[in-house]
């Protein structure tokens, strides 16, 4: 790593799971437009769906994602009540789709749902829009609160792929955001899932965390692959306390600076590769037999809210409240305020707050950024070609990028656009030159590049 790169590194910048991002969705994009865009999404075509669980049994410090504790089972059991009504909702809107192709549970932590009504939750996506054979079925998992029967009703109800929080495995660290969990908890949960037939096993790991050291970024690496993890997300830690007030629990001086960051990013990258997987985008790793892998070498890998994916959907419905759904003509947002998108379920409305409409400029700069964070490079003469646009209509990208390219962050030859391996942490950075929206959006609303 340079030194020259340090001060990049510093700058917010977003992740870019989408084009337009969510700091471009606004009250003008609405319910009304979701409605349309679902009744014109093509009869037969098989969608995706992500369903949003807003819930954990305890809080990580780190977390920057919208759930709370609740206290209780009640308003749980409520929630997903409505989580059933809202798929109905989207049944009607979307009659005559093909099916749901890719069905991911995120959180919070899914495994907050008692074993009843995941069950009944899994029996309504089926009823409403029918599972495909064959579809990936994903489940976001916490170590911490699985409880008796909950991997026996995840087998049951033909989930295919488990993600495990581990985040870090130095107690120290553990302690300091509130997260203590000893591997063997994690290695039991393995053991039993693959012993359910949910064998593959992705593992999510943190860098950047307080108190924590190059080794033990390496410790978890190695944990990870010993585990036969089949695909690893390699996560720096976005220290947002004005976002999400309880990362105020952190101590910000235990913090690593930026070059111990950088160092413990590039540490575990060392890890993974030598173990054999391989390394997807910005900070996903997978070993050669997982779907992912494949996706890459197929030129199949796309890049969604849920980060690298192999789904080929171009129909995404987020189920739940701050879920966000993906049409052809734009994106749009459920109600964040958990009152107001429980109002808008029980009167039968679409619970969408929020949203974007595309231009075809954002679609051009869209694909031209997809393909730069997937495969680190990006010819934007073929993409405008591909895309319909006129010949140079990404020259302001080669501009920007030109200045990067002064810095070793990628390389322009002609009009293609490459990140070198060493830069890979820089992807978002160099993706953002194809932004023209976000530099007129508050710094605030974006984590640091590394």
């Amino acid at each position: 790593m340079k030194d020259a790169w340090i001060p990049f590194a510093a700058k917010a910048v977003p992740r870019y799971t989408s084009y337009p991002t969510a700091a471009d969705f606004t009250t003008e994009t609405g319910a009304a437009d979701a409605q349309a865009w679902a009744a014109a999404a093509p009869r037969g075509e098989a969608i995706s769906a992500y369903v949003h669980v807003p819930f954990c049994e305890t809080l990580c410090w780190y977390c920057g994602c919208a759930t709370s504790v609740p206290n209780g089972y009640r308003r749980v059991g409520e929630y997903v009540r409505r989580l059933i009504a809202e798929t109905g909702l989207w049944a009607r809107a979307l009659e005559g789709a093909g099916g749901i192709g890719h069905l991911h549970f995120g959180g919070g932590s899914p495994n907050a749902l008692r074993t009843d009504d995941f069950a009944a939750l899994i029996a309504a996506l089926r009823e409403n829009f029918g599972i495909n054979p064959g579809a990936e079925i994903a489940v976001e998992l916490d170590p911490r609160t699985m409880h008796d029967g909950q991997v026996e009703a995840l087998a049951a109800a033909s989930v295919t792929r488990a993600s495990l929080g581990v985040q870090t495995l130095a107690p120290d660290v553990q302690l300091a955001v509130n997260r203590m969990q000893p591997p063997e908890m994690i290695d039991r949960l393995t053991a039993d899932l693959r012993a359910s037939g949910i064998r593959q096993i992705n593992m999510d790991l943190m860098y950047g965390l307080p108190y924590q050291t190059t080794q033990d970024v390496v410790d978890a690496a190695r944990f990870a692959v010993a585990q036969g993890a089949s695909r690893v997300s390699m996560f720096g830690y976005a220290h947002v306390p004005w976002f999400a007030k309880h990362q105020k629990a952190i101590d910000e001086a235990a913090l690593p600076d930026l070059t111990l960051r950088l160092e413990q990013a590039e540490a575990a990258a060392d890890e993974f590769r030598r173990a054999g997987y391989l390394a997807i985008g910005l900070d996903h790793y997978a070993r050669g037999d997982d779907a992912l892998t494949l996706a890459y070498w197929e030129g199949r890998l796309r890049r969604n809210f849920q980060g690298y994916t192999d789904d080929p959907h171009e129909t995404l419905i987020g189920i739940g409240a701050t879920s966000i759904s993906q049409f052809r003509e734009g994106y749009a947002q459920n109600l964040k305020d958990r009152r107001a998108w429980n109002d808008a379920v029980d009167a039968g409305r679409l619970p969408v707050e929020r949203g974007v409409r595309l231009t075809p400029d954002d679609r051009l700069r869209a694909r031209a950024i997809e393909q730069l964070m997937c495969w680190l490079s990006v010819d934007v003469a073929e993409v405008c070609r591909e895309m319909g646009a006129a010949p140079g209509s990404l020259d302001d990208a080669l501009r920007r990028a030109a200045t990067l390219a002064a810095a070793g962050l990628c390389e322009v030859t002609g009009t293609r656009i490459r990140v070198p391996d060493a830069a890979r942490l820089f992807l978002r950075t160099v993706a953002q030159c194809f932004d023209a929206r976000t530099p007129a959006a508050p710094a605030q609303r974006h984590a640091k590049a590394v």
